[in-house]
């Protein structure tokens, strides 16, 4: 083999609304988004918990666990050896975290879409508010120094 000749270089994977994710930083960056969730705890196949809860927190670390209660939950990959995305019968894409025997299913409730809105609306509200705000203290400070004259 010659030095000249280089390895073929692989593209990266790419994924779309059906795969296995294996990369932790991936796996994270999809369960971020996710917001509100319905889960459903499977273990041998057969039902463990399940409910609703909104994702506070996705983080990688081998010292902590994954933990759920009180409808917040608190997600370590670190805590699976991969992502299965699939789709539903709705064409919705829901998420299989997956340890063994172990299947922590995630089903979207909120979408990133209508959230992501909501957010603009709001910060262009806040803007609105600050205007106003601003504006108003113009107003007494102009008025103030008029009445100095």
């Amino acid at each position: 083999m010659s030095h000249d000749q280089s390895p073929t270089r692989l593209p990266a994977p790419c994924i779309i609304d059906a795969g296995i994710v294996l990369n932790k930083q991936d796996i994270k960056r999809l369960l971020t988004d996710l917001g509100r969730v319905r889960y459903i705890h499977t273990l041998d196949g057969k039902l463990q918990s399940q409910g609703e809860g909104c994702i506070l927190e996705v983080f990688a670390d081998a010292q902590r666990s994954t933990l759920i209660a009180n409808h917040a939950l608190y997600l370590n990959v670190q805590s699976f050896d991969y992502l299965q995305l699939q789709p539903s019968a709705e064409a919705e894409t829901y998420f299989d975290l997956i340890q063994d025997r172990r299947q922590l299913r995630l089903i979207p409730l909120s979408n990133p879409l209508q959230e992501q809105s909501h957010r603009t609306m709001n910060v262009e509200a806040l803007e609105a508010m600050v205007t106003q705000v601003l504006s108003a203290k113009w107003d007494v400070q102009m008025d103030d120094d008029s009445d100095n004259f």
